[in-house]
């Protein structure tokens, strides 16, 4: 589009309480910012303008926004998560039109924020917010522009796979929307932005003893027939009327009245003697009331990963690419701060890849599993992994060894596989 950055369906993120993915598109003088929701299909549609000078949202009279959505887009948080997803549509348009990373950055300042485009580089600094958002990360706080590091040093000009971490700041999912599709009501849950700008990079040799556990939580339940016959008879209470409840009791549960008796019996006598019901039914009767035991479905549950890397310096820059690489992992995974010092916001996450490099290529293994987004949720530095202390002249230890452990945000679902070729592992 001719006088704009970004394009509708670019350059996607998600805000809390509104709805779907969202995109900008950035007037190349004015600033103001097209904000599109994707529908159907390819289909966009506006929701309204944003503009920084302001810092005002404008909606569109016909883009079907509710009550709740409509004060989503006016809260500071959000405003700013529109304003910095535009800031990198309005650095990559740069940088596509022939420009430097620098230009485009202040391209973006100039447009976005008029009133810092001539402050100090905070580069690294989140910027600055209105002062009633709460969300404001507090002053020296770094959720962006980590680096790129690489171990060994000459990794790079190898053909070896790699494995390749990628730090994003974190992107919340908000609440979800409950919306209705051809007379059918269904819960939308917004979704994590897989377009959000890599604020820095770590890619090391894939490690030994690499795997992956997919889990479901499965467990077992019980249901004996009187139970049984009280919970349909409760069920269709709720679902066709407390009448219908009490004419199911009235008909099934005296069915089943001597063998009730029989079981309340037994009840009863294990009462007054301190016994197992269960047993005292078997002594006397030589029968077990039958459990209906089934092993039932309880829910997904979240992968780790576990990744341990040895790094020996051989040379001065190296060591010092290994500290850095410590520091990245450090502050990223580190809990942030807000300015009024009320809140903590989430630390920024991690996408993990094994990279396959057939002739320099880089592209996701296809024979080893994927890992969805991340959180680092521990690391470990061992300074003497030789079993003693030992440094170089300048200070540098011989070697340093991390253990890391990841989780993953959320599950993973059989529709994930739809996206992947049949031949390859997937998730």
């Amino acid at each position: 589009m001719a006088g704009t950055f970004g394009e509708p369906g670019k350059n996607t993120f998600a805000v809390p309480g509104v709805g779907g993915i969202l995109s900008p598109v950035v007037n190349d003088t004015t600033g103001v910012i097209q904000v599109y929701r994707g529908g159907a299909a390819t289909t966009q549609r506006s929701l309204g303008t944003y503009n920084p000078s302001t810092n005002r949202f404008t909606p569109d009279a016909n883009a079907g926004l509710t009550q709740t959505e409509r004060a989503a887009l006016s809260n500071p948080a959000n405003l700013r998560t529109i304003r910095d997803r535009s800031s990198e549509a309005v650095t990559r348009g740069v940088q596509a039109a022939g420009g430097t990373p620098e230009q485009g950055q202040a391209t973006a300042n100039r447009l976005l924020s008029p009133n810092t485009a001539n402050s100090p580089d905070r580069t690294g600094s989140t910027p600055t917010a209105p002062t009633s958002d709460t969300g404001q990360a507090a002053t020296g706080t770094r959720t962006t522009n980590f680096g790129n590091f690489t171990y060994p040093a000459d990794l790079g000009s190898t053909k070896q796979d790699v494995i390749k971490f990628t730090i994003l700041e974190y992107q919340p999912r908000g609440l979800g929307q409950q919306r209705t599709e051809g007379g059918t009501n269904l819960l939308q849950l917004n979704q994590r932005s897989t377009n959000r700008q890599p604020q820095g990079t770590v890619t090391l040799p894939i490690p030994s003893g690499i795997s992956d556990t997919n889990a479901c939580n499965w467990k077992t339940d019980e249901l004996d027939a009187n139970k049984a016959a009280l919970g349909a008879a409760a069920f269709s209470g709720i679902s066709q009327g407390i009448g219908k409840m009490f004419e199911n009791i009235s008909t099934t549960v005296p069915e089943a009245i001597p063998d009730a008796k029989t079981a309340a019996t037994s009840a009863f006598a294990a009462a007054a003697s301190g016994g197992e019901k269960g047993s005292i039914l078997a002594r006397a009767e030589g029968v077990i009331t039958n459990p209906n035991m089934e092993l039932l479905f309880g829910g997904p549950t979240l992968r780790p990963f576990s990744f341990t890397f040895k790094m020996s310096a051989r040379n001065k820059p190296e060591g010092e690419t290994i500290i850095k690489i410590i520091r990245f992992f450090k502050r990223g995974m580190a809990p942030i701060k807000t300015e009024a010092n009320l809140f903590l916001k989430t630390p920024n996450t991690f996408n993990i890849q094994y990279l396959y490099r057939p002739g320099g290529a880089n592209k996701d293994h296809p024979f080893i599993g994927r890992i969805k987004e991340c959180a680092l949720t521990s690391f470990t530095v061992n300074y003497t992994p030789e079993g003693q202390y030992a440094t170089y002249s300048d200070g540098f230890m011989v070697s340093y060894e991390m253990q890391m452990q990841f989780t993953e945000l959320e599950p993973v679902f059989n529709s994930d596989y739809e996206a992947i070729p049949e031949t390859e592992i997937g998730f």
